[in-house]
């Protein structure tokens, strides 16, 4: 599922290609049945209007004016977003179209169908009616020791609650653990507070390295768990081998020699 680095690699095409056009249409593509798309006539506010600006909130991305509206774009469990010229042909599974005058086009596609886009007002206010938490890059070190380090379960199941921080999912929570040294079923609320600014340290530094290779995994690091995620495969940064198991009903990808509890 995309997380806050490929959502941010998302918006940052926008800002790139889309932004300062006139918006020519709105096209809904094949096969929508079961998504969850604006109407039509939603849609057709944009219509004559540009996006002016872009913004992110871990995992949702927004594209409109300062004004409103803004349209919301979740990528759902395997969406993304390209901006092509207009003699680019569409790759398959395309849902949504933002078409441009001049031929320039923003595209959603989205082979599951589980994506979402929205026409918003006001982008503060459907953050909070989500009851989404900071940003996970915006977090500060007190508040990421309250929610993280106060919550009484599975620290990475904290990592993975949405209202306590927004934008780590499967992939990145299981990351930062491992940079971290710490084990993801350890219990948060156990960990003490060094340990909880090491994880803080490092949850920001997996997605901004992330984000600076524009989620392009073949770039990262060699030691990273990214290219370890297999049961019994070499740990890059110890002697050990990588376990596998369930937390929180996710699967996890961990090392037990150099990832430690409490």
């Amino acid at each position: 599922m995309p997380e806050l680095p490929e959502v941010e690699a998302a918006r940052c095409r926008i800002d790139r290609g889309a932004l300062h056009r006139t918006i020519g249409a709105v096209r809904y593509g094949d096969d929508i049945t079961h998504m969850d798309l604006p109407d039509r006539d939603a849609l057709d506010r944009f219509v004559g209007t540009q996006f002016s600006m872009t913004r992110r909130h871990g995992k949702f991305m927004f594209a409109g004016t300062k004004d409103g509206p803004w349209m919301m774009i979740h990528l759902g469990m395997a969406g993304s977003i390209r901006v092509l010229d207009a003699d680019e042909v569409d790759a398959d599974f395309i849902r949504f179209t933002v078409a441009f005058e001049g031929g320039t086009r923003l595209t959603f596609r989205d082979p599951r169908k589980f994506g979402e886009i929205v026409v918003v007002e006001d982008v503060d206010d459907y953050i909070a009616e989500r009851g989404l938490g900071p940003d996970a890059l915006e977090i500060g070190d007190n508040a990421f020791a309250e929610v993280i380090g106060g919550t009484r379960g599975a620290v990475k199941s904290a990592l993975l609650a949405q209202s306590k921080l927004a934008g780590v999912g499967n992939l990145w929570s299981d990351e930062s653990l491992y940079r971290a040294g710490i084990l993801p079923g350890a219990t948060a609320s156990d960990l003490a507070s060094d340990r909880i600014a090491r994880l803080h340290g490092a949850v920001g530094d997996t997605l901004r390295a992330v984000i600076d290779t524009c989620a392009t995994y073949s770039k990262l690091p060699d030691d990273w768990l990214i290219h370890r995620r297999e049961e019994g495969a070499a740990c890059g940064i110890c002697a050990g081998t990588i376990a596998k198991k369930k937390v929180g009903g996710r699967t996890t990808y961990y090392c037990p020699d150099h990832q430690k509890g409490a």
